[in-house]
């Protein structure tokens, strides 16, 4: 060995305490989102502290494989939530959607963890045909006020569409059934699971191509102590993964099962 390598080698050697510093400081993730979301993500009845749903599971899998302890806490409702991580209370939101003004406080982490697919439902016996965006013009249509659509999409429907606001999907599908707009845009598991609920799942059809897919990506705020490129790099690696070895797919079923669940008890109302 030359003196040149053996330099290299004494200079790799220095740096090896630092980068084991860098990849263990953080050992718990604090993390939040839209407590109004399933079967993404949704306030534990049980225990209202902590947020249930597939993205909770989702990256407490990942915090698992990484060595780090996740705990998904309630932050309030979504803009709460939202400030927690901005500020730096918490340290990351698991469903962020990408928008420039995020950029300023938070890190994305790509690719989204999941995606979600608003469909177009029309009553069965509709005279509505529904191929392109382009064949609702014209045509009255709901959606809920706690639809998480992209931007993108919000800035065409803001200009093309005639959208009707409503508390929650089961006022839209109601305005639906009572011919008071001829569509509602939904999510595909949400609208499948509250129809369900309703009764109205053999009254409603759902169109198979997605109208808008807005991923729902990990932000990690610019002020978390663990915001640091070992992690980020760690976190976009698991990303990847967890849709090609099935998990996501099979996270979100098994969430939509759980919601159902909760909606049949008495006690319980449908929130979408």
């Amino acid at each position: 060995m030359d003196m040149r390598q053996m330099s290299r080698l004494l200079v790799g050697l220095a740096f090896l305490p630092l980068l084991s510093e860098a990849a263990g400081k953080c050992e718990r993730l604090i993390v939040t989102g839209s407590p109004d979301a399933p079967p993404y993500l949704w306030r534990d009845p049980a225990d209202p502290a902590h947020l249930i749903g597939a993205s909770a599971d989702l990256i407490q899998q990942a915090g698992h494989a990484l060595g780090i302890k996740v705990e998904v806490l309630y932050g309030g409702k979504r803009a709460q939530a939202q400030d927690e991580v901005r500020t730096g209370r918490m340290d990351m939101l698991l469903d962020a959607p990408l928008t420039v003004a995020g950029l300023s406080s938070f890190d994305y982490i790509h690719p989204p963890l999941v995606r979600n697919d608003y469909l177009v439902w029309t009553r069965k016996a509709s005279p509505l045909s529904y191929e392109t965006p382009a064949d609702l013009h014209g045509h009255a249509g709901a959606v809920s006020q706690k639809a998480r659509l992209s931007e993108t999409f919000n800035e065409f429907a803001q200009h093309q569409l005639n959208l009707e606001p409503q508390p929650g999907l089961t006022q839209a599908f109601q305005k639906l059934l009572l011919g008071q707009v001829q569509y509602v845009l939904a999510g595909r598991y949400a609208g499948m699971a509250t129809a369900q609920t309703l009764g109205i799942a053999d009254d409603l059809l759902a169109h198979p191509q997605p109208i808008d897919q807005p991923g729902l990506f990990l932000a990690v705020s610019h002020d978390s102590a663990c915001n640091e490129p070992w992690l980020r790099g760690q976190l976009a690696k698991k990303m990847t993964e967890l849709p090609a070895s099935g998990m996501t797919e099979a996270a979100v079923q098994r969430n939509l099962e759980r919601w159902k669940t909760q909606l049949q008890q008495p006690l319980s109302a449908p929130k979408q």
